[in-house]
């Protein structure tokens, strides 16, 4: 049904794999619809759990090099429509309405890092990295900051988002990111162990608590979204932004203009 992940289920735990080792299971279009319907799967399921992870050596690394090749020649409705989505996808994720566990099975960058820490709980084997490298190549970290505030507080998210500095699991735990560090051969068991305990608590009662943290933030969340959008597909019809994307496809050092 999907080609971009698999969905399993087992005994009340549902788990979306994201499945394109090849490309480091990298965040492409198609992928974005596939995790939006796969979500809406588990949501009408009877799953109680959901796992995230991915397939091969990568958790996520980011959009995918296909899609970053187009959009340079989008137009600003099309630019608009992008971050639209990925914002859909975000805030599903973010907003879920059963108990959430990301197991981080490598590097989880830029979007991936959102798809990663956006879970209730998230742990990651100690060779895992993250960053929001979006400043790196031009782009905005819109969507993403307005979860990491709330996460890790205004000064640790401007060290982060303004160096798009690459970071380990030891630091993603130490900020608060990371709920735990796993060795790899012991990730998926954890995680389920993890489901398991959650499983012993009421299915009603876990879904009420995570609508009040939804409610509770959401007046916040819904207004700082809204202007993320705006800033994230205003960059794209600058230079910068042209000439970030084409440095790294080209994989040299970029010229900017600061326009």
């Amino acid at each position: 049904m999907y080609s971009t992940l698999q969905l399993t289920h087992d005994a009340g735990i549902a788990t979306i794999t994201l499945n394109r080792p090849e490309k480091r299971n990298a965040i492409s279009y198609e992928l974005i619809e596939d995790m939006l319907g796969a979500l809406r799967e588990v949501a009408q399921s009877s799953a109680q759990i959901l796992i995230l992870t991915g397939a091969g050596k990568a958790f996520c690394s980011g959009m995918d090099l296909d899609n970053l090749k187009t959009l340079i020649g989008r137009t600003a409705e099309q630019s608009l429509a992008d971050t639209q989505t990925m914002a859909r996808l975000f805030r599903t994720l973010y907003d879920f309405s059963k108990p959430t566990i990301a197991a981080v099975n490598g590097p989880a960058i830029a979007g991936g890092t959102g798809l990663a820490t956006l879970c209730d709980f998230t742990l990651a084997v100690p060779e895992a990295k993250f960053g929001y490298t979006e400043v790196r190549i031009g782009f905005v970290p819109a969507i993403v900051s307005t979860f990491l505030l709330r996460q890790v507080g205004e000064k640790i998210a401007r060290d982060l988002l303004l160096t798009g500095r690459l970071f380990d699991a030891a630091e993603a735990q130490r900020i608060g990111l990371v709920n735990e560090v796993v060795p790899a051969d012991h990730l998926m068991a954890r995680a389920h162990a993890l489901a398991a305990l959650l499983m012993e608590n009421s299915p009603a009662s876990l879904r009420y608590t995570k609508r009040l943290l939804s409610t509770a933030a959401r007046a916040e969340v819904d207004a700082q979204i809204e202007g993320a959008i705006q800033e994230n597909a205003a960059v794209r019809s600058t230079p910068d932004f042209r000439e970030g994307i084409s440095a790294f496809l080209e994989k040299r050092k970029p010229q900017w203009s600061g326009q």
